[in-house]
């Protein structure tokens, strides 16, 4: 017998955030997280989870930005999953598209509602550009915080002096080869 699942997809922005608080309480048979920016279009657990889903399960997301890169993202993924008869929750906005009937109100509010959450999104980002050109202003940004202390730097410039791949010294001190290469060129420049 075909029992129906509950499939939970979680995403964070980051490697330091918790995602426990997401779909905390919530009943899951499985349970797929990525950690990713929304922005990024490489999310491998969601195309696992996307995969994973089967005639009436239901795809279980915190809210529809976990989901999500942008409104029409947002429409095209819930769309292809109602069309396979796969229900989507999402828990943060209270709504669940079926997979089993169509619903134009539910379109209508799921365009509404991803359309707000854009929206909001770039507002934060606007206030977060001001907010950091205003201290700076104020000689009061200090900019993010140094991936590597002062010796891993030194270490990291000793060994791409002496010809080591830069890709094996980045990935040996858990950094993207931009951020190796924006300390190499700090050297240059000092």
């Amino acid at each position: 017998m075909n029992k129906n699942k509950r499939v939970g997809y979680v995403r964070v922005s980051s490697m330091d955030q918790n995602t426990d608080r997401q779909l905390d309480g919530i009943e899951t048979d499985k349970l797929f997280t990525d950690k990713a920016s929304g922005k990024d279009t490489k999310r491998p657990q969601l195309q696992a989870a996307l995969d994973y889903v089967r005639e009436g399960d239901v795809l279980v997301v915190h809210s529809m930005d976990r989901l999500a890169r942008n409104t029409e993202d947002l429409l095209r993924t819930v769309r292809e999953l109602k069309e396979r008869h796969v229900s989507v929750q999402f828990v943060k906005e209270g709504i669940t598209f079926s997979g089993v009937q169509a619903n134009p109100m539910d379109d209508l509010m799921m365009t509404m509602l991803g359309g707000f959450a854009q929206f909001e999104r770039a507002i934060i980002r606007e206030r977060q550009r001001e907010g950091i050109e205003l201290a700076k202003a104020k000689g009061v940004y200090k900019g993010r915080k140094p991936s590597l202390s002062p010796e891993q730097v030194s270490t990291l410039r000793q060994r791409a002096a002496g010809g080591e791949p830069k890709a094996t010294i980045a990935r040996d001190l858990g950094i993207s080869r931009e951020t190796l290469y924006q300390y190499l060129r700090q050297q240059e420049a000092a």
